[in-house]
């Protein structure tokens, strides 16, 4: 039975980047697809006030994963998109940041594609965007940064993924490093083996954009530890290079002697 009946065939999906939380940081085209959508799916960490934007009579569908605890699998998410626009639904996918920034939307457009249902993709601010521009650090810099290098500290498996950190080293520049809140003292210890000097400036900054925006500076060496010691629960972004020494406002946090 149709949630949303059309009267066209097939209906379509809006792949939408709903930025960091921020709801200022919506992009207009991101606004009139919520506000389009007959079904709404939506991530955990999606501020509220941006589900208003929807149609009262919108189906509004939490998807959502949290840290150890999925609400619902990549492919029930697959299916529950490709389902209900075959029953001819207008879909809206909202997704925090941007759709194809380490937000699976590959993977959802992959099995839209495969059913043959149009997909339109609208990008969305994300966090390294938001982290840098909340703290004025320039994440490229013609004297200090020539390249930007976007990797996660948290894999599929929830371990850290084993990337070419000695590249990463070699190449320079600024390295933001998502979801690394609970896997920055491996990230960190892989970087300083591959040859990157533990004094290097980096600042973890939690839930970028929103009202509780947290961070911390440190060195990379001295960062996990101060982590640890803050407790970041939420989404947290670390940003690794010289161009952190540019911040507006910097204060290093240095450990606690024992």
């Amino acid at each position: 039975m149709s949630e949303c009946p059309r009267t066209d065939r097939f209906g379509s999906v809006a792949l939408v980047g709903a930025g960091p939380g921020d709801p200022d940081l919506l992009t207009l085209r991101a606004v009139k697809a919520i506000q389009s959508a007959d079904v709404l799916l939506f991530d955990a960490l999606i501020d509220p006030s941006i589900l208003d934007l929807a149609r009262p009579d919108a189906r509004r569908i939490d998807v959502g994963k949290r840290c150890g605890r999925h609400a619902m699998q990549q492919a029930a998410i697959n299916r529950l998109i490709v389902d209900n626009a075959l029953r001819g639904a207008r879909v809206v996918r909202l997704k925090g940041g941007d759709p194809f920034i380490f937000g699976r939307g590959g993977e959802e457009l992959d099995s839209l594609r495969a059913a043959g249902i149009p997909v339109e993709v609208v990008p969305g601010v994300t966090a390294a965007c938001a982290a840098a521009s909340s703290l004025q650090i320039p994440l490229t810099h013609r004297d200090t940064a020539r390249s930007l290098h976007f990797v996660t500290g948290h894999g599929s498996d929830g371990l850290t993924p084993n990337h070419d950190w000695a590249g990463l080293v070699r190449a320079g520049g600024t390295i933001a490093a998502y979801m690394s809140g609970r896997t920055l003292g491996t990230v960190a210890a892989r970087l300083i083996d591959a040859g990157m000097a533990g004094s290097t400036p980096a600042v973890a900054v939690e839930n970028a954009s929103r009202a509780n925006e947290s961070h911390v500076f440190g060195t990379l060496a001295a960062l996990p530890g101060l982590l640890a010691e803050r407790g970041f629960a939420g989404p947290t972004l670390v940003l690794i290079g010289a161009v952190v020494d540019l911040a507006a406002a910097r204060t290093i946090v240095l450990p606690q002697a024992a």
